[in-house]
């Protein structure tokens, strides 16, 4: 189940004019985000220059997005769009990006002493992470 909405994800990605359904979200990853898409997300998560270099290398190896002219596969799309989607959770339950920022790049005990971040690199570990915040959110254990 999805809860945060598309037009949040969208807006992480800063993607004009936001998507407002998962029809619309689901389209536009298969026809390819724009590269834009990632850099933006990118910079969303990571503090430094050098962790920014890190995870789009992660998505997509330097040279290739070097070359593209200006869409990402819809692999790298899936990609992009997960990590959108796990920070905009992030951002709905901390209400603060650099709350969220901090969260997703700090060893997390629930997910094995690994960060949020790294861990959402696929996508049943992003289910992982947002299961978490959900109980974070509600007040759960875990």
């Amino acid at each position: 189940m999805l809860v945060v909405s598309p037009e949040n994800i969208s807006a992480a990605m800063a993607l004009s004019p936001p998507l407002l359904s998962i029809a619309e979200l689901d389209a536009a990853v298969r026809e390819g985000l724009p590269k834009s898409a990632l850099r933006e997300i990118v910079d969303h998560v990571v503090r430094t220059s050098e962790e920014r270099r890190a995870l789009m290398s992660r998505i997509v190896p330097e040279a290739t997005f070097k070359r593209r002219k200006e869409r990402l596969t819809p692999d790298e799309s899936e990609k992009t769009e997960r990590l959108a989607r796990i920070f905009a959770t992030a951002n709905f339950v901390w209400d603060d990006e650099d709350d969220a920022r901090a969260f997703l790049n700090a060893a997390h005990p629930l997910l094995g002493g690994s960060k949020p971040l790294d861990v959402a690199m696929t996508e049943l570990g992003a289910r992982r992470v947002e299961e978490l915040l959900w109980r974070l959110f509600y007040g759960m254990s875990a």
